[in-house]
């Protein structure tokens, strides 16, 4: 499983930065593949959602941000 996440998180990553690039810049990463009616980038797509799925579905509560209080606990006098 270990592997998995890691694929699914660099595909995550992948697609974070091809939405960075497309605000920014207007550059779609499908471009290099023929564009995002081509067969090569729906399959990116495609691999990049479930990837988030994924993702989302094994997120657990001992993920270090979110377990994590929001302000330190101050001593009560």
């Amino acid at each position: 499983m270990k592997g998995f996440h890691k694929i699914a998180f660099t595909l995550l990553v992948i697609g974070g930065l091809n939405w960075l690039l497309q605000g920014l810049f207007g550059w779609d990463v499908g471009q290099i593949f023929g564009g995002q009616d081509a067969l090569v980038s729906r399959i990116i797509y495609i691999l990049v959602g479930v990837s988030a799925i994924v993702e989302l579905l094994g997120h657990k509560g001992g993920c270090r941000y979110c377990a994590a209080p929001s302000t330190p606990s101050m001593p009560r006098a």
